[in-house]
């Protein structure tokens, strides 16, 4: 079911005047969609309880998280990597539609499960070399509007990326936990239990699950993934 965007101003329900963001239609909007387009987003329906990688069934723990346990306590991630998903997160990364971020966010917000909010919120870096490429973190900007609405602070400068590398698209599933090995380096988080990870898309996650290696060596106990949507790799 879904919710009202609660403290999300955002052309929110009650705005009969600002059309749906997909269609262009003027019936009652949630968070900046109609009726109609909120409920044909690709949700992921019932996922692992660690990962959230899609399963059959709500509640059980895919074989890999049995085996080879993720650093990160459990990942909410609400999304297929299908359009309109797909779309949006592309005009945001390669086309800089930062607008597009706050409607990510909010239709992540909205759908958001029942559970303690964590402390604070950390995206994912870029390296310095990717980020003046780009000009913007795309995980930042997602975590800019989830903060304000979580009503926590967003950690933007605590965590960096050191070394650069190959992006992980393209790569396979031990390719991509060998890039991102010793890839981070964190500070400044004394004091802090429970923190999320903000990213943008998450396939194996690899790069959030280093990450939150990184953060679990500096003292953060639990450490859960917030993601947009969650991709299949590709053999």
């Amino acid at each position: 079911m879904l919710r009202a965007c609660g403290a999300v101003k955002f052309r929110g329900p009650g705005n009969l005047t600002a059309p749906c963001l997909l269609c262009g239609d003027r019936q009652g909007l949630v968070c900046g969609l109609c009726r109609a387009c909120a409920s044909e987003l690709p949700v992921i329906a019932t996922a692992c309880a660690r990962c959230g990688i899609p399963l059959s069934r709500a509640g059980l723990v895919c074989a890999e998280c049995q085996q080879r346990p993720p650093a990160f306590s459990r990942c909410y991630v609400p999304f297929h990597y299908r359009d309109p998903i797909s779309a949006r997160i592309r005009a945001l990364k390669f086309a800089g539609d930062l607008p597009a971020a706050r409607e990510l966010a909010a239709w992540m917000w909205m759908r958001r499960p029942p559970r303690a909010i964590p402390q604070a919120l950390l995206p994912v870096p870029l390296h310095r070399r990717r980020l003046l490429w780009r000009g913007f973190n795309q995980s930042l900007e997602l975590a800019r509007h989830l903060g304000e609405w979580a009503r926590v602070p967003v950690l933007g400068d605590r965590c960096a990326r050191i070394a650069y590398t190959a992006a992980q698209s393209g790569l396979d599933a031990r390719r991509r936990r060998r890039n991102v090995r010793g890839v981070f380096h964190a500070q400044g988080l004394g004091g802090l239990v429970h923190v999320a990870i903000v990213d943008d898309v998450i396939t194996t996650g690899s790069t959030v699950g280093e990450l939150a290696r990184t953060l679990r060596r500096q003292g953060v106990e639990d450490v859960e993934v917030w993601a947009v949507a969650r991709a299949t790799l590709r053999p």
